[in-house]
């Protein structure tokens, strides 16, 4: 089956990179530098009696997963061609092929360099990289901050970014990054389950101007990195509540992240801290305004250790908090996290984790729950394969 679906992601990436290369058809495919990469995961849940992120986990779930490839050609030195595609189930989420990104990536030198197209949104310490599942030591990053239901809206945006690095001396410099475009939440997105439990729908998703950046100092001390970045985004879109229609949509929402990461030998340690406040109204026709503030404040501490060539283990603490929601269980989580990484060659790997989880907030819906209870344990199994 999940050959099946790398062959379907295939099919939806090589057309892309076919019309993106067009111009350069003139050249040889070894000129050309085209290299094809890709994983697929399997993965096992079981909670103690929630269910979570619309699979049946509280009876033990195989609704995760994943398969994604992507093609890049490299024309000339300076100049990369790319796209990946995604395929992704979870519970009641995705079963479709998605386009994580497709760009054209122009280095000019180590200081300056720019992407256009779909392309990732350089915001917080992983969101570069949390669609490489190969390369985390986690099954689930922080979903504090890195909700795997909303990925696909979280990773990218349609515009550019530019980059680069300016050195501080021998052992020191800065990367920078600058965004801007346009960010499509997809109806179907988990931020709205909410909704979606009290009888609304947002058909078409929302959708608004985003733009940003991020700073990311490599310190004199060896192996540590402290950052920050700041997204600003203005969504709006379409409301439905049974036939009556309306409007959904904030004022500027500005979200700052702060994040460090310290690598050191066979020792990794992490933290990161965002906020976002945003300022929801909900517009129906010939109502009043409804306000729907939120207040989302999230961290996390991660750590862990490569006991083997083979072997890595390590655990975090991942802490979210709606401050504008009433008092409940449902206006918080708290996760505290042991995980495992065993890699049988460069090619297959298995990660197992267990998560002790504090609250409802994320992950946890009442449409799946008619019972909802406070605390839950998750185990997770996760088997990939990477080329």
């Amino acid at each position: 089956m999940i050959r099946d679906r790398i062959a379907g992601a295939l099919r939806a990436v090589l057309p892309l990179l076919a019309f993106t290369a067009l111009p350069l058809a003139a050249q040889s495919m070894d000129d050309l530098n085209i290299q094809l990469h890709g994983y697929a995961t399997q993965g096992f849940l079981y909670t103690n009696h929630n269910s979570w992120n619309g699979t049946d986990s509280a009876s033990g779930s195989a609704q995760w997963t994943e398969a994604v490839v992507n093609v890049s050609a490299q024309p000339e030195s300076k100049l990369r061609i790319g796209v990946q595609a995604r395929y992704f189930l979870l519970g009641d989420y995705g079963d479709s092929i998605t386009l994580d990104w497709a760009q054209i990536d122009y280095r000019a030198n180590e200081k300056f360099g720019v992407r256009a197209g779909k392309v990732k949104t350089p915001t917080g310490l992983w969101n570069e990289t949390q669609d490489i599942d190969p390369a985390q030591m986690w099954a689930l990053l922080p979903q504090s901050i890195y909700q795997i239901a909303s990925r696909d809206s979280l990773l990218d945006h349609f515009g550019g970014v530019v980059y680069g690095a300016i050195s501080l001396g021998e052992r020191s410099k800065i990367e920078y990054r600058g965004f801007g475009g346009t960010r499509i939440i997809s109806g179907s997105d988990s931020v709205f389950q909410p909704l979606r439990d009290a009888g609304m729908s947002v058909p078409n998703g929302i959708r608004g101007p985003v733009y940003g950046g991020a700073l990311h100092w490599q310190t004199p001390l060896s192996g540590l990195m402290v950052g920050a970045s700041e997204d600003v985004e203005r969504p709006a879109g379409e409301i439905l509540v049974g036939p009556m229609q309306g409007t959904i949509s904030s004022g500027r929402v500005v979200s700052p992240d702060f994040f460090a990461k310290y690598e050191r030998g066979r020792i990794m340690a992490a933290a990161e801290y965002d906020r976002t406040p945003v300022q929801s109204t909900i517009q129906l026709t010939g109502l009043p305004a409804i306000p729907d503030p939120t207040d989302y404040r999230a961290f996390y501490l991660m750590a862990s250790y490569k006991v083997s060539s083979k072997l890595s283990a390590g655990a975090y603490y991942s802490s979210f908090i709606n401050r504008r929601a009433a008092v409940s269980s449902s206006r918080f989580q708290k996760d505290w996290t042991v995980a495992g990484r065993y890699d049988f060659n460069s090619f297959l790997y298995a990660k197992a984790e267990q998560h002790f989880i504090d609250g409802t907030a994320v992950g946890f819906n009442a449409s799946d729950n008619p019972d909802l209870q406070p605390a839950t344990r998750m185990t997770i199994l996760k088997l990939g394969v990477s080329f």
